[in-house]
């Protein structure tokens, strides 16, 4: 017997997609100071690079403070959700990951404003995952599908972007879709479990590569 899709899959689907209008692909995030620095080379130096920042930095970070922010939109909180947005903002560690969280979260807003989705225009200079959240609430996204859709969507333009720098065919991109979803799952569960302490992680190693690129001779992506 076939089924009817739920409004709000297809509405999760358009706000992962990379027709998505929000300059998402113009950003490494670090990734190409680390194929310039040999750190980066191959499939494997890859994919450990990306398990890297799914685990030990998205799953403490952008996950997690998402889920709050989740609640915080369906409580209608604008207080709490400003306060929770700058906690996002205060662990990106360069002005490059600053300024590519910002400008990619303000072009979501401008979208959802032009959307009329109630309550975009509250929020001045919002990270990514702030409008994101609002999207969710609003669309009546689940919220751990909502989170699920971030670090997918982070993920697929990550590995677009290896792609390009490693450089990896596309079938090797594909290849580390498939073995990144378990770790992606983990993520997610990491990120659930947290306590408002345990939130926030710093890596250096990221911190360095993404200063080095604001100043690379040669550069394919935005800094």
């Amino acid at each position: 017997m076939d089924t009817i899709t739920p409004m709000n899959d297809f509405r999760l689907w358009q706000l992962i997609s990379s027709t998505l209008p929000v300059g998402a692909y113009a950003y490494s995030g670090g990734l190409e100071s680390a194929v310039e620095h040999g750190h980066v080379h191959n499939f494997v130096s890859c994919k450990e690079w990306l398990a890297g920042l799914l685990g030990e930095s998205f799953a403490f970070n952008d996950l997690p403070l998402f889920l709050r922010l989740y609640d915080l939109w369906e409580q209608r909180n604008i207080a709490g959700v400003v306060l929770a947005g700058k906690r996002l903002q205060s662990l990106r560690e360069t002005h490059e990951l600053l300024a590519e969280d910002r400008q990619t979260g303000s072009a979501l807003q401008r979208l959802m404003i032009d959307l009329e989705i109630a309550d975009a225009d509250k929020i001045t200079q919002p990270s990514f995952a702030v409008m994101f959240a609002l999207a969710c609430v609003r669309w009546r996204i689940a919220r751990l599908d909502g989170a699920h859709g971030l670090v997918w969507a982070w993920l697929e333009n990550q590995v677009a972007a290896a792609i390009k720098l490693v450089p990896l065919g596309q079938t090797d991109g594909q290849r580390l879709l498939l073995q990144l979803t378990p770790v992606l799952q983990q993520a997610v569960t990491t990120a659930e479990s947290l306590d408002d302490a345990d939130v926030g992680r710093s890596l250096p190693g990221l911190g360095l590569l993404s200063s080095w690129h604001e100043t690379q001779y040669s550069r394919l992506f935005r800094s």
